[in-house]
C-alpha cells in the first residue's frame, strides 16, 4: 500500500467543489456500521485517514455542508450541497481528515487496511467476487 498521497486531486460529481490531498495515509478502512451503509447507500464506507492540513481547497469550499449524527460520538459527513457528494472532513476530534475514496480522481494507488464493523455487512457482500464484470452496462 502506498503510504502517501502526492498533489491526488479530489471533488463532488457536479464539479462544484474541488481539492488536493498530500500527506501521509495513516488508515484505509472499509466501513460496513450501519451508519456509513446509510449515509452511502452502499455495503460500505471507503475512508482514508490522513492528517487535517493535508487538504487544499480549490474551488466550493462554500458549498460544503456538514452533518453531525446527534446520537452518535464519531460519526460525521461532509457533503457538496449541489450534488449531495460525500467529501472530505476532518474528524469531531480534529485528529484525522477523513477523506471518501470515491471523491478522488483517478486511482490513488492506496489499498485498504482492513474491513471495520464485519459484523453487520449485509450478506449480498459475500457474493460480489464470484459476480460477473462488465467494462459498461450488462447487454441482458
Amino acid at each position: 500500500m502506498a503510504n502517501k498521497l502526492d498533489a491526488v486531486s479530489g471533488g463532488c460529481l457536479c464539479g462544484a467543489v474541488r481539492f488536493v490531498v498530500n500527506g501521509p495515509v495513516s488508515a484505509f478502512h472499509l466501513c460496513h456500521c450501519d451508519r456509513c451503509r446509510h449515509s452511502t447507500g452502499s455495503a460500505f464506507a471507503a475512508n482514508l485517514f490522513t492528517v487535517p492540513d493535508a487538504i487544499t481547497w480549490e474551488q466550493g469550499e462554500d458549498q460544503i455542508k456538514r452533518f453531525e449524527l446527534p446520537t452518535a460520538k464519531h460519526w460525521t459527513r461532509q457533503f457538496c450541497a449541489t450534488c449531495g457528494s460525500g467529501l472530505p472532513y476532518v474528524n469531531r476530534s480534529g485528529k484525522f481528515l477523513v477523506i471518501p475514496a470515491g471523491s478522488l480522481n483517478g486511482d490513488p494507488e492506496v489499498t485498504p487496511d482492513d474491513r471495520i464493523f464485519w459484523s453487520e455487512h449485509p450478506h449480498w457482500v459475500d457474493a460480489i467476487e464470484q459476480s460477473p464484470t462488465f467494462d459498461r452496462y450488462p447487454t441482458r
